[in-house]
């Protein structure tokens, strides 16, 4: 008997054909651009700040985006976005780099309100960020296609109106040692996803906005809220 669940997330190439890896965690860092830092009068970090996001928060990024008003306001927060392809503890630079299976574009979306109240709590934020569905994610370029990857631009329309617009080279912790960093305390295993911070330009989503991300001006991936 059916459970009543929708089929879990999976890895895609652009194709749509399944990647052989399982949907694994969600690693993620937090103002990695200084001017998203400044827009949130957060002081710019000394060291990466970590946090998860749990694979139940993967869901593909062609489907709709459901708001919910009793969640508060959702924020959006587009992203480059690694699949991790080999085991990584303790990594060098260039190990990290090697790792890398693909690359993709994601949301890092943020129930905003709900993480404010937290933070002013001194509580964790987990359920301000790794809530079900908090990942939509892009299905997946290999990274041959899009190397080198500090020069990797992306960018966020909403409506027609430009929202974000980056690039990989503006990062604080570049892409290598940013991974480097991460597996110094968790070990990144095949199927896991690295989330590199977002540019300046976050705000609220609201229903039927349409959105366009863009990655290098070549890849095109659009989702809707409902």
């Amino acid at each position: 008997m059916s459970d009543g669940l929708k089929p879990g997330y999976q890895h895609r190439w652009l194709n749509g054909d399944v990647i052989d890896l399982p949907a694994g965690k969600v690693v993620c860092v937090g103002r990695n651009y200084a001017a998203h830092a400044k827009e949130l009068n957060n002081p710019i970090p000394e060291k990466p700040i970590l946090f998860i996001k749990p694979s139940t928060a993967l869901v593909p990024l062609s489907e709709p985006i459901p708001l919910r008003e009793e969640q508060g306001g959702c924020h959006y927060e587009t992203e480059i976005a690694l699949l991790i392809g080999k085991p990584l503890k303790n990594a060098s630079s260039q190990q990290a780099s090697q790792a890398i299976k693909a690359t993709g574009i994601a949301l890092d979306l943020t129930l905003r309100e709900l993480q404010t109240q937290l933070k002013k709590q001194s509580h964790p934020w987990e359920i301000a960020k790794g809530f079900d569905g908090a990942c939509p994610m892009s299905e997946w370029v290999p990274v041959s296609e899009l190397n080198p990857l500090d020069k990797t631009e992306l960018q966020l329309t909403i409506n027609g109106e430009i929202r974000q617009q980056g690039n990989s080279r503006d990062m604080i912790t570049a892409i290598p040692e940013l991974l480097s960093y991460m597996s110094s305390y968790f070990t990144l295993e095949p199927g896991d996803i690295v989330l590199t911070g977002t540019p300046a330009g976050v705000g609220a989503l609201h229903r039927f906005d349409r959105l366009e991300l863009t990655m290098n001006r070549n890849y095109q991936f659009t989702t809707q809220c409902t």
